[in-house]
């Protein structure tokens, strides 16, 4: 037998992974209570609100312009414009957040994306753990999956 790094058999140290993961994260019992989950998830990302993806960063920059201060070595540049980033299609988007108030809301419909986010990942679990725990339900087998594919018996003309 074959034994691991801490003195365990292969199945030994599987089993006690098991039991440590299955103590941090303790599945419930029931399918009831599991579908009663999955349904609060439902509710909560029902009541979200405006949301979007990307970030609020901002941007320093050199306007160009010989004459200007920007253009000296130790001048920071202009900035910080603030600015909102994302992805469409692969391809970055910059848009231009010109007042206080459009960052406000910029950042609350960016901190929404991430509730979303996270009620989806837990909604993706629940429902992994519904199916896992659902019983098969045998059905009688149709015609269709009755009839199985048959080999041609006619042989293939070689070229």
């Amino acid at each position: 037998m074959r034994v691991a790094k801490f003195g365990f058999p292969f199945f030994g140290l599987l089993f006690w992974t098991y039991v440590i993961r299955s103590e941090l994260s303790p599945m419930p019992d029931s399918l009831t209570e599991l579908e009663q989950e999955r349904a609060l998830v439902a509710a909560q990302l029902s009541r979200l609100g405006d949301l979007r993806p990307g970030s609020v960063t901002g941007i320093v920059r050199r306007c160009g312009k010989p004459t200007c201060h920007c253009a000296q070595p130790d001048d920071p540049g202009h900035g910080p414009t603030l600015r909102l980033t994302y992805k469409v299609r692969g391809k970055t988007i910059s848009q231009a957040l010109p007042t206080p108030a459009s960052v406000r809301k910029a950042e609350c419909e960016i901190a929404e994306f991430r509730k979303f986010q996270e009620l989806s990942r837990s909604f993706l679990d629940v429902n992994e753990k519904i199916c896992r725990l659902r019983p098969v339900e045998e059905s009688p087998v149709s015609e269709q999956e009755k009839k199985r594919r048959t080999r041609s018996s006619r042989k293939s003309r070689a070229k």
